[in-house]
């Protein structure tokens, strides 16, 4: 017996490739449980006819070849289980994920995954300051600028910031805790954003505690870095800055500028003008994608969260 193809028709036999569309273009902005109930199919249907969809976008969009990407992790699940996600950031969207961890060799599968041909034209690659993920692409991509993204430069500062609190905390006593207490919001936020009572707040907290507000006045100060248009001045910058730390008593902020020391030179790719590639695209990315865990939570198929994030930047078909 003889099973006749019609390009028509979906995958799964029962359905049209334009109803499977339309599926897929509901799932984009609703749950497989919404758009089961909408529809009224069962979930994994929905799912399959998401998948070829999907399939689809990625067919047509073609082989990536980056000349910049974007290299992140993220947390799948707990107990710190990792995928990597790298983006095109001229193309701004991600075309690969995958990985077991965030290993060297997992950073190796997706140079494997590219080609040595495309590879070689990689020419910046923004990425945190993670050792596994600069190793890999320093032997694979010898033609590429490291670039440390300040989004997680500074999440390092805040880090600082938070463990200075934590320590004020603790060695205070008394009626002195209840001005540090609850204060970590104001403490780490852009103080542009803050209301009447976070600045007020604030303002108490300072008066009380020389220490907090010293910390506070560095980490303000220190974004002044970004400002910078040449790689002598962000020196001297910087070196005015962490001479300012002598005598403080800062010590999470002395561990911060000896790891910018260590990489000095990946986040002085980021200060140079002729780097115009949007690089706050890949924590735009990283704030979608958890976006699409949240709506795909106990949804334990890795192959449909790889395609969600290979297709949440491309264009509806």
């Amino acid at each position: 017996m003889k099973r006749e193809q019609l390009a028509w028709l979906a995958d799964n036999p029962l359905y049209t490739k334009r109803f499977a569309f339309f599926v897929g273009r509901r799932c984009r902005s609703s749950t497989i449980k919404d758009v089961a109930k909408e529809t009224h199919l069962h979930w994994g249907t929905v799912k399959e006819l998401d998948k070829q969809y999907m399939h689809e976008q990625l067919r047509r969009t073609g082989t990536p070849a980056p000349a910049a990407i974007g290299v992140d992790e993220i947390s799948i699940r707990k107990r710190h289980e990792y995928r990597i996600v790298v983006s095109d950031l001229g193309r701004r969207r991600p075309i690969w994920f995958g990985g077991k961890d965030r290993s060297e060799t997992s950073m190796d599968e997706f140079y494997a995954f590219l080609g040595e041909q495309k590879t070689q034209k990689i020419r910046l690659a923004v990425m945190d300051m993670w050792k596994p993920f600069r190793t890999s692409t320093e032997r694979h991509a010898p033609n590429a600028s490291i670039v440390y993204d300040k989004f997680h430069i500074l999440t390092h500062l805040s880090d600082a910031m938070d463990t200075v609190r934590r320590s004020e905390y603790k060695r205070v006593t008394g009626s002195d805790r209840r001005f540090i207490k609850g204060q970590r919001y104001n403490l780490l936020r852009n103080p542009d954003s803050l209301t009447k009572t976070g600045k007020e707040a604030l303002r108490l907290l300072f008066r009380a505690n020389k220490r907090l507000y010293t910390a506070y006045l560095l980490r303000e100060e220190f974004e002044l870095l970004w400002e910078c248009e040449t790689d002598a001045q962000a020196r001297r910058f910087f070196l005015r800055w962490r001479q300012a730390l002598k005598w403080k008593r800062l010590k999470p902020f002395e561990e911060f500028a000896g790891l910018m020391e260590r990489h000095w030179d990946g986040i002085m790719s980021y200060c140079r003008s002729d780097h115009s590639i949007p690089l706050g695209f890949v924590e735009g990315l990283n704030n979608k994608i958890r976006v699409i865990q949240r709506r795909a939570y106990g949804l334990k198929d890795q192959e449909y969260l790889r395609l969600k994030i290979l297709t949440c930047m491309l264009m509806a078909i």
